[in-house]
């Protein structure tokens, strides 16, 4: 059963015969993966009200443990995005109840960012939809596939997480 790559990819081996692009096979549907996860991934959070951003900032915090706080630095390399960014994240996610800002006690010019408690409701039920959701996305893999298809994305993704 072809797929829209096993399509591109004949494409370029007729136009482009010259060229080896055996790397396309896996890359190319990691690539458009990701970007039906990302569309599926938001449908899951609409249900909740949140954005991915706010999801991917507020989940940080939740696994961070009692009493979910985070230096906005840690947050960072956490989400991978940039300090300006995560600045206007947390101001948004401030004004909208869910995080605040604390002095760092071991820092007099830090400061901590802080799941508030109707945050954590909201990273809970985020947490439970997506799972529920993604379940679902991957009903018609065997537990022995999911484990295989985990263990080579695994060692896909190790060079860039290793910088």
């Amino acid at each position: 059963m072809d797929d829209e790559v096993d399509r591109l990819i004949e494409a370029w081996r007729r136009e482009r015969p010259d060229l080896d692009v055996a790397p396309m096979e896996v890359l190319s549907r990691v690539s458009r993966l990701a970007r039906h996860l990302d569309r599926a991934r938001s449908q899951a959070f609409d249900a909740h009200e949140l954005e991915s951003w706010e999801f991917d900032v507020l989940a940080a915090l939740r696994r961070a443990g009692t009493p979910y706080r985070l230096s906005p630095g840690k947050l960072l390399k956490e989400t991978l995005v940039t300090s300006g960014t995560m600045t206007n994240r947390v101001d948004r996610l401030a004004a909208r109840g869910l995080v605040e800002r604390l002095p760092d006690p071991n820092d007099r010019r830090g400061v901590l960012v802080q799941l508030t408690p109707a945050g954590r409701d909201k990273v809970d039920a985020a947490m439970a939809g997506l799972l529920a959701h993604e379940r679902t996305l991957l009903g018609g893999l065997s537990d022995r596939d999911q484990q295989q298809i985990a263990r080579a994305l695994r060692e896909l993704v190790r060079p860039f997480e290793n910088h």
